[in-house]
């Protein structure tokens, strides 16, 4: 199949490019960075080197693909969420123009719940469309913006924590969930995927990362969102995201995000959290 997909090298679409390569797909990977070009087609893909806010270059990408795979990435110190929320109107755009029947769309646990942006309501205005909602947990790889908090504080803090249930996922498994999801045959309209490789309290996560960078003693305190909204803002991190990342955080503390996602629970993925520590280990002494 012809398949394109967005997110560059990330975490996500490096892996998940790998493996589609393998299989023997036609991957075309879109990516900002004209540097990137020559490590993409060294995976085997089709690199395409432009932005998803230019709406002639994704209809042009976009062309006689069987399946495209949708991210939003987050830029922290963007002030404008409704220009980052208009990306989604161009796949929009992009996909009823080229007449794609399939889309893979990567969400997040919370975003049915969030009210300052709808990220899936859009999708769902496509008709004739076969449409998955990819709803991770929490990466893994958050813990790396925490080192400063971790090395500073010696505890972890934001405005979920302590015993709160968290489905923590590794960016691998939700490549290997994403294929999973293209290998299954396509259902009319909308269906939702929850993705998470451990089901961890705020606590149990802590103490392993805790124990694997030294600190066994590390904690994770919830604290009121207004102090955590500073927090972020007084790290470079713009007030409109704060407040999007606060708004976030509230679901996962009010018990919001794993009413849905207990419904719908998935099988988990491979990768551990103690499996993911031992490598932060070794970066947080390094940085």
């Amino acid at each position: 199949m012809k398949i394109v997909l967005t997110g560059s090298l990330g975490n996500i679409s490096k892996p998940l490019t790998e493996i589609l390569v393998k299989a023997g797909h036609q991957i075309i990977l879109i990516s900002t960075d004209p540097n990137k070009q020559a490590r993409i087609q060294a995976m085997g893909a089709q690199p395409a080197i432009g932005s998803i806010q230019d709406l002639p270059f994704l209809i042009k990408t976009f062309t006689g693909a069987d399946i495209v795979y949708c991210m939003n990435p987050l830029n922290f110190t963007m002030r404008d969420l409704d220009a980052w929320d208009s990306n989604l109107d161009n796949y929009i755009r992009a996909i009823r123009q080229t007449g794609v029947k399939r889309v893979i769309v990567l969400s997040g646990w919370i975003a049915h719940l969030l009210n300052s942006v709808r990220p899936e309501k859009k999708f769902e205005t496509l008709q004739d469309v076969s449409i998955t909602f990819v709803r991770p947990g929490p990466f893994y790889s958050n813990f790396y913006h925490l080192k400063d908090m971790i090395r500073q504080q010696r505890m972890i803090v934001s405005n979920y924590g302590d015993e709160d249930m968290v489905a923590f996922v590794a960016p691998e498994d939700i490549a290997a969930a994403i294929v999973e999801e293209i290998n299954t045959p396509a259902v009319a309209g909308t269906k939702v995927t929850y993705v998470a490789s451990e089901e961890l309290t705020c606590n149990q996560a802590a103490q392993i990362i805790g124990e694997a960078i030294g600190i066994p003693d590390l904690q994770w305190k919830a604290i009121p969102g207004e102090q955590v909204k500073q927090g972020l803002e007084a790290t470079g991190v713009s007030p409109e995201v704060a407040g999007l990342l606060v708004e976030m955080q509230a679901n996962m503390h009010n018990g919001k995000a794993q009413q849905d996602y207990y419904l719908n629970k998935p099988v988990l993925g491979k990768r551990k959290l103690r499996d993911f520590a031992r490598e932060y280990a070794t970066w947080y002494h390094q940085n």
